[in-house]
């Protein structure tokens, strides 16, 4: 779930890119503060984006200095002041790190052990943050009844993570929250989901997990899954990207937004190419033939 949102680096101006890395730093000193050191393992570059997101949205300037962490400690870097803000996000990335790795376990999966390095932090989420921990481990199980119950219909296998991520916008929002940023947040996590599952197919395929597009296409692997989807894929990928685009024109921004605009409109279509037409491991399946503009 994590790793997926990030910028079109080339088309990124040196401000925001800086504003980037210093939102990154500032949640990484964040979940130290909020839930303990070991938490800070688990950031993932996703949360900066938000925070630029949330804090644009609820007009909250970002306050920037020059630090040492214990990671570069030989030279100052920008890095975001500790907020609330930052705090609740860095419970967020906590509380989905955790319920990522037991949800590993479930699978069989070696690194789900690692969860108990992330159990302190989340028991610090539940009472620093107890709507993030609801929201989370709510979403999280209903998405495991809906794959244990072998779910081979796409929109209401990603239902749980754009849901997921919906009510968190709200609790983060606050009175800032509307119709539109709902509608941001619900298909920014529909997307994540969906993504991931593209991603995952091969892995998932071979090790005879749950993947939504594996119970829809039944094929052997993901080169193969996209060639016999790909109306569906591309027609669900367009319409993710119009109604993400229609939620940003709607959103009122405190601030400049180069930096989210850059992710939404650019990064993400983007990451989706490289998903869309990665390398099927162990098959030389012909790339589907994808029209211009599409995904």
């Amino acid at each position: 779930m994590f790793g997926y949102i990030s910028p079109d680096a080339p088309y990124l101006f040196k401000k925001d890119e800086t504003l980037y890395k210093a939102l990154y730093c500032g949640l990484c000193k964040s979940i130290g503060a909020g839930c303990g050191q070991t938490a800070r393992t688990a950031l993932q570059y996703d949360m900066a984006f938000a925070s630029a997101l949330v804090h644009n949205i609820r007009g909250e300037d970002v306050k920037i200095n020059r630090a040492r962490c214990a990671i570069h400690w030989f030279k100052r870097r920008p890095i975001a002041a500790v907020d609330e803000t930052t705090i609740a996000l860095g419970c967020v990335n906590t509380a989905l790190a955790y319920f990522k790795l037991c949800d590993d376990k479930a699978d069989g999966e070696a690194r789900g052990a690692l969860r108990h390095l992330y159990k302190k932090g989340y028991k610090r989420v539940v009472k620093r943050h107890p709507r993030v921990a609801e929201i989370v481990s709510a979403q999280m199980r209903a998405q495991t009844e809906l794959e244990k119950a072998g779910c081979a219909v796409i929109d209401q296998a990603c239902e749980p993570t754009a849901a997921m991520m919906r009510d968190i916008s709200d609790y983060l929002l606050g009175e800032y929250s509307t119709p539109h940023t709902q509608k941001l947040f619900y298909n920014l996590g529909k997307w994540v989901y969906l993504i991931d599952a593209l991603d995952d197919y091969d892995k998932d395929v071979k090790k005879g997990r749950y993947n939504v597009l594996y119970n829809v296409y039944g094929e052997g692997c993901k080169a193969q899954a996209v060639k016999k989807g790909e109306k569906e894929l591309v027609f669900i990928f367009d319409m993710l990207f119009a109604q993400l685009r229609e939620s940003i024109a709607n959103i009122k921004f405190r601030f400049n937004h180069d930096l989210t605009d850059n992710i939404i409109l650019r990064g993400i279509p983007l990451k989706t190419k490289a998903v869309f037409y990665g390398e099927c491991r162990g098959c030389r399946a012909a790339k589907p033939a994808v029209t211009e503009g599409a995904v």
